[in-house]
């Protein structure tokens, strides 16, 4: 007796969820839950959302897999989280190191110790442990107001609040009141090992590199948690790769300002080192390793002024990309390619020597000086540089009387542009109008002051606009609290409303001497910047509050090593980034997407943008003219990261010329290995397998149809619950597609004699009936 066997494909044949389903947790486990989001999606560190049978199915975790996709030269991040209810979890460790995608090509990572986190020559896939902090006051005042419209606040911190804004409570009120927020991503080589305290939950983010050689299609990989040396989970991972890469100059640049001296004494004990010595040489190598960390997220930075004398020893390989070469340990995005911006003199440190302010002829001399420096290097990277005249000042003729100077110089300095943070458009249209750059930031303004400022601006190719740090409503803040989305929306604001640069003011601030409040103990501390009064705020139920009390002001990165705080230091030689750096980069390679879509249909970008951010900066205008100084408002974006990892999805389908369904899913069945009909003997195994590239239709709902017709032409279904086929016809399963390589599906013995015929196809439109004209 002899059993045939031919195999049948839909036109769009998917895989099989159940063969990846996570394996069983056993008994003695004490992580409970295990699952997975974009990041954008803050989970305290309290949060039990998967035990308590909260639905944490999302864009990326379907609660079984988590699904990715992204461009070539893109870094594209997940989020995954572990609970553990009723027990602390001792000894957990996570692996994922490698991506297996068409042909046998690999996305992958090796293994690193120490100060080898920061090379990442071969180590395309990064893992981080995730420290938190915790939130006692909010961030008035920079970041939003927080005194009479409850909407500027972000919405796990706010209050009840009827109207416009008008809010009652307490701070305990507030649903996130003193609750921890993830920020601190650890590289975990350094943290191999860890506990999980019973109730609570501990993320691992995951960063991957998509190489510009890598293939299109679907990689698969594994996500390997153990427990006390014993797997416990094993996680699927599918990544699509589309057929497009991203450029390696930002379409939406930065400016990210570093102090040297706060790195100096963090790492080294002193904030001057001198030129010339051993320290200085170590100096400049911690200091190029935040560069290199900053160019993985695609943020440019700037630092104080340094004679032009020594530029070739401490800038010219940031400049020029060596820096970012695989022979300087780097990879990843804008390999080779320069840092794109020097400010020269920051917040006006530009102390030359014999310099007096009103000596025109010091300030001839000194640009000439840079500008011929500048023009000797012949850099492949367009460099925007500047001098940088003074900061937050309304000397306001002093400023113009420089900026005419150097648009004055007979000599080469003439070609250098001038630069100023200000305040509003009618300081520089009116009161400077020499200088090149205002750099301005606002929480709201009067529409038409704003808009027309500006686009005089962008239609001036002599003239720039860079906006600077961010405030609610207007735009997303740096502060801890915040949405996850906020600094994501900070890259469609840029593309929206062409602004050149966008300049944030610290990422190191490690000394708040402002706030009077001296070093911050920033693994601990999550207010950063600001004065801190005795006791809780009453009036307005702010928590912790003082002088510009904000959370994560300043500090982007956190450091490495640190001799102030020896108990919190990693003793390696350079910085960590924030999850809000990692958020900020997701922004900025939107704008990537953005600008790629835009050359292709430039209506279609525009509608997307238009529906993502009906409203940004100046577009809410302001409640009184006459007074403008408040609006009534809620954001006007949402803050929910499935409908902006759709909306990237929109712009990609429109990057590769086609429209949401265009590429088709690419599908696979084998009996026994093999592709065609299959003759077997009665008692012989048969193994079947699928797999499948999801196309344009990934995260697409669909039925999911596993059937077979039987000798007798009885049809059968495989039915999750049993992992057999049953009588019937009817879905094996209905949610999202998404696509991986070959799986197993049916491993069977016992067939009947005769002809059997399985199909696995899929149709798109889940209403648990077969339609075979969307099959």
């Amino acid at each position: 007796m002899t059993c045939s066997v031919r195999m049948c494909t839909a036109l769009f044949l998917v895989v099989c969820l159940f063969a990846f389903i996570t394996e069983a947790q056993p008994a003695h486990a004490a992580v409970t839950k295990v699952w997975a989001n974009n990041g954008e999606d803050k989970v305290t560190r309290d949060e039990l959302r998967a035990y308590s049978g909260s639905d944490v199915t999302n864009s990326v975790w379907n609660g079984n897999l988590i699904s990715l996709f992204g461009a070539k030269n893109e870094v594209i991040s997940f989020n995954m989280v572990m609970e553990a209810t009723n027990a602390t979890a001792q000894n957990v460790s996570v692996s994922f190191d490698t991506l297996t995608g068409p042909d046998g090509a690999l996305i992958h990572s090796g293994s690193a110790l120490g100060n080898g986190v920061f090379n990442w020559v071969g180590r395309n896939i990064e893992l981080f442990y995730i420290r938190y902090l915790e939130i006692k006051g909010l961030s008035h005042d920079l970041g939003y107001n927080a005194t009479y419209d409850e909407r500027h606040v972000p919405k796990r911190l706010r209050r009840p609040w009827t109207g416009e804004g008008d809010a009652t409570g307490t701070w305990e009120d507030r649903p996130d009141h003193n609750k921890f927020y993830p920020d601190i991503a650890v590289p975990l080589e350094l943290v191999p090992q860890f506990t999980i305290a019973a109730n609570s939950n501990q993320s691992i983010w995951a960063d991957i590199y998509i190489p510009k050689t890598a293939s299109r299609g679907v990689y698969q990989g594994t996500v390997f948690i153990k427990e006390n040396g014993t797997t416990i989970y094993s996680i699927p991972v599918s990544l699509t790769v589309r057929d497009f890469a991203l450029p390696d100059y930002p379409s939406a640049p930065t400016m990210l300002y570093l102090s040297n001296e706060n790195i100096n004494y963090r790492y080294l004990g002193s904030e001057y080192i001198e030129p010339g010595t051993s320290d200085y040489q170590k100096s400049l190598a911690i200091i190029n390793r935040h560069f290199q960390v900053a160019h993985r997220h695609k943020i440019s930075l700037i630092d104080n002024y340094i004679e032009v004398s020594q530029m070739n020893e401490a800038w010219r390989d940031r400049l020029n990309g060596t820096l970012f070469t695989m022979a300087n340990g780097y990879d990843g995005p804008g390999m080779g390619t320069g840092n794109n911006v020097y400010s020269i003199g920051t917040y006006s440190s530009w102390n030359w020597g014999s310099w007096q302010a009103d000596s025109k002829a010091d300030m001839w001399s000194n640009t000439n000086a840079w500008v011929n420096w500048f023009d000797a290097q012949a850099f492949v990277t367009s460099t925007e540089y500047f001098l940088y005249l003074i900061d937050e000042s309304d000397e306001y003729a002093t400023q113009e009387q420089w900026a005419q100077w150097m648009d004055t110089n007979p000599g080469s300095g003439k070609k250098m542009m001038s630069m100023a943070t200000i305040s509003n458009p009618t300081a520089w249209e009116n009161s400077i109008p020499s200088l090149d750059i205002p750099t301005s930031g606002i929480a709201l303004g009067i529409t038409s002051l704003w808009e027309n400022a500006t686009t005089a601006l962008v239609q001036n190719p002599g003239k720039r606009f860079y906006y600077y740090n961010g405030a609610r409503p207007a735009s997303g803040t740096f502060c801890t609290e915040d949405d996850g989305v906020a600094l994501r929306i900070n890259g469609w604001i840029q593309h929206k409303k062409k602004i050149d640069r966008w300049f944030y003011w610290e990422s190191t601030y490690y000394d708040n001497y402002q706030g009077g409040q001296g070093q911050t103990d920033v693994f601990t501390r999550a207010q950063t910047y600001g004065a801190k009064e005795p006791g809780l705020d009453t009036e307005f139920a702010l928590g912790e509050y003082g002088w510009n009390y904000t959370n994560g002001d300043g500090v982007l990165f956190y450091p490495g090593s640190d001799l102030h705080y020896t108990g919190q230091s990693y003793g390696v030689d350079g910085p960590f980034a924030s999850l809000r750096l990692k958020h900020w980069r997701r922004g900025i390679q939107d704008a990537d997407y953005l600008a790629l879509a835009d050359a292709v249909d430039s209506g279609a970008t525009r509608a997307i943008v238009e529906r993502m951010i009906p409203k940004v900066l100046w577009e809410y205008g302001v409640a009184n003219e006459e007074d403008p100084t408040y609006v009534y408002t809620n954001i006007s974006w949402s803050i929910d990261p499935d409908k902006w990892e759709a909306a990237r999805k929109e712009l990609a389908d429109i990057i590769e010329g086609a429209v949401p369904g265009g590429i088709d899913p690419t599908p696979e069945i084998k009996a026994n290995g093999g592709d065609g009909p299959l003759v077997i003997s009665h008692g012989e195994n048969l193994t079947f397998t699928v797999s499948l590239s999801c196309g344009d239709h990934c995260g697409g709902n669909a039925d999911w149809w596993v059937v077979e017709l039987a000798p007798s032409e009885a049809i059968n279904y495989f039915d999750l619950s049993t992992g057999s086929m049953v009588a019937g016809l009817l879905p094996t399963y209905q949610g999202p597609l998404f696509g991986f390589g070959s799986a197993q599906l049916l491993n069977s013995s016992d067939l009947s004699a005769g002809t059997h015929i399985f199909c696995f196809g899929v149709d798109l439109n889940m209403d648990g009936s077969l339609n075979t004209d969307s099959l």
